[in-house]
């Protein structure tokens, strides 16, 4: 289908809205707009309306959803309360033009309208690029931007970024509340909520919680704990100040899935083989995070957001997998491979926006700009198993339900007894960075129905890596500008119909900084482009659709076959498009529904290949439902569909498509305690959700149900 048809079809379904439809709640009244922040009300000024905190927001600026000239999703603390939401990628299974990437079983890894990525994450606005799993105990909301954000995100972000707003001190107020949860896999958690406020000058709040980990996989076991106190300080009527630390302790057993045969699927008969060291296959990750935001109101026009982060994070990565297998051949063995990997990171980020809302004559502006510094300091190892029998890092074992291995011993298929050592250094970087940025942004108000949105930021990134055995310093320095530009027609207050183009970029030391050695070293970043057009409808009170179509084009430099000292730029691109509807169809009745189709395809040198990008899913569908049956009973049903995409890039290994239903139940007991359960995978389909590669297939999980005690005092 060609962009041309999809915009048709796009236009159409625009005017199909109410029985189609996507996200509102009522509009926020103007007083909540207000730049001047008001210690006496939470620490949301808006759930959906409005993407901000009176902390921190996304957009940066207090703009509307409606007037935003991008497509975005927001989950809120409540969604997540009500779905039984555990995860990240719980949360992208239910959100159109996203899906997940296996991260090796160690970390969240989404890809973002074909844009697979495992650092585009933030916490309040600052950059969180390590690679782990993310708690949800601490947050108020999850906001999902999709297309290039180099605006207001720096590198990176070339398909999307996910940002978390966490809670806060309230002034003004005392409470307290609590989980207590299990799963009928034997996992089970405990979180804690608590505020304290000393009157309208401060507040203390302290969230809590600890997750001992279990699923459907052998051997699966881990535990994470997480403590997050927050102070809030009402300095004056016209400056707030929040000071946060988090402490993060997780450990969890690595499953790198199951291997694919010879048509290319997951082997159904190997879903309960794990193919791994039940002692050996483990993560471990301790992380200390500081944060500070001071917000001032200068005047009725101007606020001024300061912010600074720390993050400490030590993180150990082991694991075993299947890395060959040959169904047609040798059905009955497996190749494995491996390795430790470590990864000690600190990084400190300073930044500061200026945010007025005045204007010129008869035309409006609210003007953003401001300053960010990043250094990072990043140390990361690499050893690879030395197998006594082999002498290298694969060794051959018989494929069993338990394979014969245990603690880096085993008898392997031949039947000799083997051990491994990991004495093989594959490498060993120190990173170094320091990243300075100036950006500015305009919202100009032209008429009541048109806004135009200009501005760009400027990046320089400059970095050092020092390979540790060969003792060679590699640096590279790239200097960026990133514009953004849109335009907003508003026929009607509650209809916005907008068409946006963006940049973004990515330097070739990669996502986690390391890859500038050999030509890498002289290429130019990555860029990314987008181009988007779409519609945002409030056609009910707290009803809302909204469609997007959008092409995003990837330029990457490589050195050329045949003259490695010239370079060619290779383009590739995604196109497709997006419908949402969020909002509540009638009383007692809510949905949120979301569709995406994409499209693509890798191109070289010489052209397109006629090749589809791995886990490119064409249509993902999601729908769920909630109904509040009386005033105490709610109940919920929830379907996600995923068309196959392929695993590898070239196009030999395949994730099946699945469709999965989920439910809930909930019952108010009393106004302040709930009794709460959600089914997952009602029709306990087998299916894959994600990969990581060609012999690493993620088993979803069967029928399950977690049983939730949850309270407030």
């Amino acid at each position: 289908m060609k962009l041309l048809g999809k915009a048709l079809l796009l236009a159409g379904t625009a005017t199909l809205a109410p029985a189609t439809a996507a996200l509102a709640e009522t509009a926020e009244s103007a007083e909540s707009q207000a730049l001047a922040p008001d210690p006496d009300e939470g620490t949301i000024i808006v759930t959906g309306t409005v993407l901000q905190s009176n902390q921190i927001n996304s957009v940066k600026t207090p703009t509307p959803i409606i007037d935003v000239p991008q497509s975005l999703s927001i989950t809120t603390e409540e969604a997540i309360l009500d779905r039984g939401f555990t995860s990240i990628g719980q949360i992208i299974d239910y959100t159109p033009g996203v899906n997940t990437s296996q991260g090796e079983g160690h970390r969240d890894s989404i890809v973002f309208r074909g844009v697979r990525s495992t650092a585009d994450f933030f916490i309040d606005g600052m950059r969180d690029d390590v690679q782990y799993y993310r708690s949800l105990y601490n947050l108020d909301q999850i906001e999902i931007l999709r297309g290039p954000n180099a605006l207001l995100f720096g590198r990176g972000g070339a398909g999307g970024v996910l940002n978390r707003v966490t809670k806060k001190g309230v002034i003004g107020d005392t409470f307290g509340g609590g989980q207590i949860a299990i799963d009928t896999f034997g996992a089970y958690s405990v979180q804690a909520d608590i505020n304290l406020s000393n009157g309208d000058a401060s507040a203390f709040r302290i969230n809590a919680m600890y997750e001992n980990l279990n699923n459907h996989r052998d051997f699966y076991d881990g535990e994470r704990i997480g403590i997050n106190p927050t102070v809030r300080f009402a300095l004056s009527e016209d400056t707030t100040l929040d000071l946060s630390y988090e402490y993060a302790d997780h450990d969890r057993f690595i499953d790198r899935g199951i291997p694919t045969g010879t048509d290319g699927r997951p082997i159904e008969e190997f879903k309960d083989i794990t193919f791994g060291d039940p002692e050996l296959n483990f993560n471990d990750l301790e992380a200390h995070l500081l944060r500070a935001n001071l917000q001032h109101t200068f005047s009725d026009s101007w606020k001024g957001v300061f912010s600074a982060f720390y993050g400490n994070y030590n993180k150990g990565y082991s694991n075993f997998y299947a890395s060959g297998y040959d169904q047609a051949n040798s059905p009955d063995v497996v190749t494995t491979d491996g390795y430790i990997d470590a990864t000690q990171r600190e990084n400190l980020i300073l930044s500061a926006n200026m945010v007025g809302e005045f204007n010129t004559g008869a035309v409006a502006h609210t003007l953003l700009f401001g300053a960010e510094y990043i250094n990072t300091s990043s140390d990361q190892d690499r050893f690879n198993p030395v197998w006594d029998q082999t002498n290298d890092d694969n060794e051959i074992f018989a494929i069993t339900r338990l394979l014969n291995l245990r603690g880096g011993v085993g008898v392997n298929a031949s039947g000799d007894i083997t051990s491994v050592t990991f004495g093989d250094l594959n490498d060993f970087t120190q990173v170094e960075i320091d990243v300075v940025s100036l950006y500015i942004q305009d919202e100009i108000k032209l008429t009541d129905w048109l806004n135009v949105v200009v501005g760009g930021r400027f990046d320089s990134f400059d970095i050092e890596v020092l390979d540790v055995p060969s003792d060679e310093l590699r640096t590279r320095k790239d200097e960026e500008f990133s514009p953004r530009g849109g335009v907003i027609f508003k026929p009607r207050e509650n209809i916005s119909i907008y068409a946006s183009y963006s940049e973004s970029f990515l330097p070739r030391s990669g996502e986690q900084f390391a890859n500038i050695n050999g030509s890498n070293n002289a290429l130019d970043p990555d860029k990314f482009t987008n181009l988007e057009a779409g519609i945002k409808w409030d056609f009910a009170d707290r009803l809302s659709f909204t469609a997007a179509i959008f092409e995003i084009e990837q330029s990457s430099p490589q050195p050329n076959d045949n003259d490695p000292s010239t370079l060619d730029v290779i383009d590739s691109k995604i196109d497709g498009f997006e419908l949402q509807l969020q909002g509540e169809v009638m009383p007692a009745w809510t949905v949120s529904a979301g569709y995406s189709f994409l499209d693509g395809e890798q191109q070289s040198h010489t052209g397109p290949t006629g090749l589809r990008p791995r886990e490119l899913p064409e249509n993902m569908f999601s729908i769920w439902n909630q109904f509040e049956v009386t005033d105490r009973l709610g109940l919920g049903i929830g379907m996600t569909h995923q068309d196959e995409s392929f695993i590898d890039n070239g196009n030999t290994a395949v994730l099946p498509s699945y469709t999965r239903f989920d439910a809930s139940a909930y019952y108010d007991v009393s106004e302040n305690l709930r009794v709460q359960v959600n089914i997952e995978n009602l029709t306990d389909q087998l299916y894959f959700p994600n990969s990581q590669a060609r012999h690493e297939a993620s088993v979803g999980a069967p029928l399950n149900a977690r049983f939730a005690i949850t309270g407030r005092f």
